[in-house]
């Protein structure tokens, strides 16, 4: 199990699409460890969950070969890797992202992170926009993120709620055959005892102590991964106003550096939690203050994950055979593509123009602000996406070397 789920953890870049992926292939194909029906129902039965479903898959399958101590293995295996590069990653973005070549080289990957989100969006949209009514979501979605600034928990319980309540009878997710019992009713409540108090008890310690900075980045992120649904581009969107506009923790420059980065690691993209809690820290106190940050954002971000699984994994088979679920979580898809349009957008804003105001709830760019380079960079990036299909890695070393190149050029 080291061997595999090991082996996933390193080789799992491209988002979840790509790690589900290869899970299945490593776990399915390959090791005939877990059948297909099994496979699939746990993926649908981690899609119903808030955060990132391809780590709860993997916790999931280690959970279904050796029960907690498999979930834990597997769980930490795919996530240790990425952690660690992107913790080595936020140490050097402090100490040189500021030079002007390292600017320069990031203005390339600013604009292929436009590109990825904007083609995660067009997938997603092909997927789940299915009839007037999913359109009619999503619409509604971004008008409430985008003009209005609704929060992105009350636009996710919302589509959930109308979902439920309209669509009591729709299809469910497909069931693996198993005719076991769940456990009694106290063996949940002790794993959720159990893992809600590790889940909270550094952050309240903190607290407790008057660490009031951590202690707010423990707040913030455990709220983060309670409501997290629709996977990490939709979560960015909220995390990003939050982040940016609400704390002012970083910028919305650094925000987007932050997601290019994530995109180069292995793991799921939420890492990028990390990232900014180690950013938003070490810019205050230091790089050792944000090492500790780093450890604390991870902890509350995924310690949840194994909450969910080991309390409510045993119930699978019952929870996928409920109809109102299911159609629930095609709203909630629905309204997620949405929230990424608003993404998609802000981005290329503060990509395209170097001041971007608000007005109200609305960004709004200084014209006179706008950066040809990036125009350019834009249209490369998108022909190196769309266009030749370049792999995620390949793409983000010509953008780099692209950005570099225009700005010796321009300058």
């Amino acid at each position: 199990m080291f061997a595999a789920f090991g082996r996933i953890g390193v080789v799992s870049f491209g988002g979840p699409a790509a790690q589900v992926s290869v899970m299945h292939d490593e776990l399915v194909a390959r090791r005939a460890w877990i059948g297909e029906q099994s496979f699939l129902g746990a993926l649908s039965f981690c899609m119903l969950l808030p955060g990132p479903e391809a780590m709860q898959l993997a916790t999931y399958c280690g959970w279904l070969l050796r029960g907690v101590a498999g979930g834990l293995l597997a769980g930490l295996l795919f996530v240790i890797p990425g952690a660690l590069v992107i913790g080595a990653l936020a140490i050097l973005y402090v100490e040189w992202g500021a030079v002007p070549l390292v600017q320069q080289a990031f203005l390339g990957i600013k604009a292929l992170v436009v590109m990825i989100v904007l083609q995660a969006l067009i997938r997603l949209s092909n997927k789940a926009l299915n009839g007037r009514e999913g359109f009619a979501l999503a619409t509604l979605a971004f008008l409430a993120i985008f003009a209005i600034g609704l929060p992105f928990p009350l636009i996710v319980l919302g589509a959930g709620l109308w979902g439920y309540l309209r669509n009591a009878s729709g299809a469910a997710a497909p069931v693996p055959p198993d005719t076991s019992a769940p456990p009694p009713l106290r063996r949940t409540m002790g794993m959720v005892a159990i893992w809600g108090t590790l889940w909270a008890a550094p952050t309240l310690t903190l607290w407790l102590v008057g660490s009031d900075f951590l202690a707010e980045l423990g707040f913030f992120f455990s709220k983060l991964a309670v409501i997290s649904f629709g996977g990490a581009y939709a979560l960015l969107a909220w995390m990003t106003q939050t982040v940016v506009q609400d704390h002012a923790w970083l910028s919305a420059e650094q925000m987007i550096d932050a997601l290019g980065l994530a995109e180069t690691t292995p793991g799921p993209l939420i890492l990028v939690t990390q990232f900014v809690g180690m950013l938003a820290a070490a810019l205050r106190h230091g790089p050792i203050y944000g090492a500790g940050a780093g450890v604390l954002v991870l902890w509350v971000t995924f310690v949840p994950c194994f909450l969910w699984i080991f309390a409510f994994a045993p119930y699978v088979e019952r929870l996928l055979t409920q109809p109102r679920l299911a159609a629930a979580l095609r709203a909630i898809t629905a309204a997620v593509v949405g929230i990424i349009a608003n993404l998609a957008v802000w981005f290329t804003l503060h990509v395209v123009f170097d001041v971007v105001q608000t007005y109200h709830a609305l960004p709004w760019p200084v014209l006179a602000s706008v950066q040809p380079i990036a125009l350019v960079l834009l249209v490369i990036a998108g022909a190196l996406i769309f266009a030749l299909r370049l792999g995620l890695l390949p793409a983000l070393a010509c953008m780099a070397l692209a950005g570099l190149a225009l700005g010796r050029w321009m300058a």
